[in-house]
């Protein structure tokens, strides 16, 4: 049985996040989403909040579970007996970044990194651009699903309960 790991801060999940758990999903038997936790960053969600936003946008997909992990990646992906950690690139400056990230994990464990371009038509989507765009009163719905975009206009009416 194949199984693939996908991890991201997910705050919030995007379109483009969710067309890579499809493609992916699509080419594996099991897919863990993984919400990576960083103590050291504040998020507009909480990491609770992430998973259950992620699990409805991907409940389309029997496959895919979503879990969170605080550590090193590469002990994640061993503990569920995961074959890969899948990635998706925007661009250069992703993959410049990434490259040195697979080479690290697949030399510390054996565990191969796979990147995966995004869709053309969401590869400049961001989390951190839909969220700048959003609490600016911008229209962000074509890059966020109904359940996200909700979660977005509560958290910007009441700020004071993100994660």
């Amino acid at each position: 049985m194949s199984g693939a790991l996908c991890p991201g801060s997910f705050d919030p999940v995007t379109k483009g996040h969710v067309n890579i758990f499809e493609r992916v999903a699509a080419q594996f038997d099991t897919v863990v989403v993984t919400v990576v936790v960083n103590p050291n960053k504040r998020g507009m969600f909480t990491i609770e909040e992430r998973i259950a936003l992620i699990e409805e946008a991907t409940a389309h997909l029997p496959n895919v579970r979503v879990a969170s992990w605080q550590g090193l990646l590469v002990d994640f992906a061993r503990q569920e007996s995961l074959t890969a950690i899948v990635k998706g690139l925007r661009g250069m400056v992703d993959y410049d970044y990434e490259e040195q990230m697979a080479n690290l994990n697949r030399s510390m464990t054996g565990v191969e990194t796979l990147f995966m371009p995004a869709d053309p038509s969401l590869s400049f989507v961001s989390s951190s651009y839909v969220k700048e765009i959003a609490t600016h009163g911008g229209d962000v719905s074509g890059w966020v699903s109904p359940n996200v975009l909700t979660a977005l206009q509560e958290r910007i009416a009441s700020p004071a309960t993100g994660g």
